[in-house]
């Protein structure tokens, strides 16, 4: 009998010795996951736009808050109004947490209202968080034939845009099929930047679907009258309280029946995610929880709030649960209404 009482402690302590190191690298393996790498965040726009300068700034912090603390570099891959970061989430990206993309809003509804949109799926994506919940604006020029927002429901305005599916693009588009606004709308700049700079000059008369941290930080005198242009509406739900105290209108204020309203607040929805951090479909769950984590911490870091603080902008995120569950909710709506949205932008 010691015998065997010795036989089975010698196995006891054999196993053991076998899963001491076992458990000390499991306890090591998230340490490992990013040590030697480098994490890319691929861009939706040209440099100098708004999804620019906040994947940047989150650049320059998720690193420490990622195990194994990788670099983060950015890469501007504009196009086709966004959707080259949204395909190559879909197609090529690796799934391993390497690479993450950050692109306009409009790319996540576009699959709903294209009728026979063939491509990436939006609710097959895993969202990280939103950076920034943004307030979108339209600026028009002082010398342009609205002095007021009602204006635009008799008077022509030139509109600059980038490409079709941007915000720059689909929001005047939606606000002159279903609000019935007068807008003459050039497409084809690379980017908002260069939109703005077109309306500095006088070549278009206004630019809608820009956000107001944008507008900020491009032009911190905006509000001050002297500029040639002056921030002409709110494009959205409730407006933002700096310039909701200023007077600036609501949009929305031009719908003339209550479909019109239904159907505009469902468009405007994806301003709650102006600024959305977004991995592909694929990623491992654990990875993607582990990843929303850093992705929470990197926003609430002291260091990049001063950061941003010192860009004048607002960084209040929205959790990847929260995000995903609203575009989840978005993709639930009613077709009648989606069918409204739909037409108006001709579609």
């Amino acid at each position: 009998m010691p015998d065997l009482i010795s036989a089975r402690l010698i196995a006891i302590c054999l196993g053991l010795a076998i899963a001491a190191p076992a458990a000390a690298q499991d306890a090591d393996a998230p340490a490992k996951l990013f040590r030697d790498k480098s994490v890319t965040i691929g861009i939706g726009s040209s440099a100098g736009g708004g999804l620019d300068t906040y994947g940047r700034l989150v650049s320059r912090h998720l690193g420490k808050h990622l195990p194994g603390n990788p670099s983060v570099i950015v890469s501007n891959m504009p196009g086709a109004g966004g959707n080259v970061v949204a395909n190559n989430l879909w197609t090529t990206a690796p799934k391993d947490g390497t690479f993450m993309g950050i692109t306009f809003p409009s790319v996540i509804i576009d699959p709903l209202l294209a009728e026979n949109h063939r491509g990436y799926n939006p609710t097959k994506f895993a969202y990280l968080g939103n950076a920034n919940a943004e307030v979108l604006v339209c600026l028009v020029r002082r010398d342009a034939p609205a002095k007021k927002l009602e204006d635009v429901l008799s008077n022509e305005i030139i509109i600059g845009a980038t490409a079709p599916g941007s915000t720059t693009s689909d929001f005047p588009v939606i606000e002159k099929g279903l609000l019935g606004a007068k807008y003459r709308i050039v497409t084809g700049y690379q980017g908002s930047r260069e939109v703005t700079l077109a309306v500095e000059k006088g070549e278009v008369q206004g630019i809608c679907g820009l956000g107001w941290s944008t507008v900020k930080v491009q032009y911190p005198d905006v509000l001050k009258g002297s500029m040639p242009f002056g921030v002409f509406a709110q494009e959205d739900v409730k407006g933002h309280p700096e310039l909701n105290a200023l007077g600036v209108p609501l949009i929305m204020s031009l719908a003339k029946t209550d479909e019109d309203r239904q159907a505009m607040t469902m468009f405007l929805a994806q301003n709650a995610f102006s600024r959305p951090f977004i991995l592909p479909s694929g990623v491992a769950p654990d990875r993607v929880a582990l990843m929303r984590k850093a992705f929470a911490e990197t926003i609430a870091d002291p260091e990049l709030q001063d950061d941003a603080h010192r860009m004048n902008i607002d960084a209040v995120p929205t959790s990847g649960e929260e995000l995903q569950k609203a575009i989840d909710a978005m993709y639930a709506t009613p077709k009648s209404v989606v069918d409204r949205v739909r037409k108006s932008m001709g579609r």
